[in-house]
């Protein structure tokens, strides 16, 4: 089973098995689409036989282009690479300063996520990565069999990088898609959506929402996770075809350790409950 190549802040790992639960049992054989990829936990788990990834972050998205065509070049970069407090700071300052070849973004990137505090990709009003250095014992920078399990998986796998409703493009009857979007805060402070310059409020909620109808009429399956607010139950618990499922998930990065532990979330599905 592939694992995911990068850390990422809202990874959905612990929550894999419940979202698997809603699919059709054939679902081995659908075409798979992920619109929010980050980490892409899921879709690893899965290993598509075809469909599309997609996220708005280009250099993420760079990285999995890498990552699926150039996987031998990637590793021979990020290898160089060394676990310094000086080396992270200057590779960070080239990373900033750019433009940077793609496979060069790529492997830097990679050194960054596997060694900045908590594995976090965050940048600032300027679009700078600004991520601290980590500490870590000793950490694992290249993992050269995960990274060649992932780029063959991948090969099958369109990968672009364009607003999430541009899975209506690409998606047809029967195909499935998650939707892992920047979860709407359950509170002022609890916002862990800047990967990207591009935030993530309610009226972008609400167009999520229209794409999760169009698909429906065009009979795609799909499976959304989000915050369980009340703003969230109301677009989607009135729609016909729709179901909305709470479940718990263990939250382990909040600035508050007595918020971090088990928090409600929702799946929403048009998935027939009998899949």
């Amino acid at each position: 089973m592939a694992r995911p190549v990068l850390k990422w802040v809202g990874g959905k790992r612990r929550l894999i098995e419940e979202i698997i639960r809603l699919f059709p049992s054939d679902y081995p054989e659908r075409t798979y689409h992920e619109p929010f990829f980050g980490g892409g936990a899921l879709f690893f788990h899965l290993e598509p036989i075809r469909g599309s990834i997609n996220d708005v972050n280009k250099r993420l998205i760079n990285f999995y282009r890498v990552l699926r065509d150039n996987p031998d070049e990637l590793i021979e970069i990020a290898s160089k690479y060394t676990y310094e407090k000086d080396e992270y700071y200057r590779l960070r300052d080239r990373f900033n300063e750019g433009p940077l070849e793609d496979v060069e973004d790529a492997a830097i990137l990679l050194y960054l996520n596997k060694t900045g505090f908590n594995g976090l990709y965050r940048v600032n009003s300027k679009g700078e990565y600004n991520v601290p250095f980590g500490k870590y014992k000793s950490p694992r920078i290249v993992d050269v069999k995960r990274i060649q399990l992932a780029s063959s998986i991948l090969k099958k796998i369109e990968i672009n990088s364009e607003r999430f409703y541009s899975v209506a493009k690409y998606a047809k009857k029967g195909d499935i898609v998650y939707f892992d979007p920047p979860y709407l805060p359950v509170s002022d402070t609890s916002d862990f959506t800047a990967y990207s310059r591009a935030g993530f409020g309610y009226d972008d909620h609400m167009l999520l929402k229209d794409t999760c109808v169009e698909l429906h009429e065009k009979g795609v399956l799909f499976v959304q996770s989000n915050s369980h607010v009340q703003p969230i139950l109301d677009l989607y618990e009135a729609i016909d075809g729709f179901r909305v499922e709470t479940v718990q998930m263990n939250r382990s990065i909040n600035s508050n350790a007595s918020k971090r532990g088990e928090v409600n979330e929702v799946l929403i599905t048009n998935m027939p409950e009998s899949c």
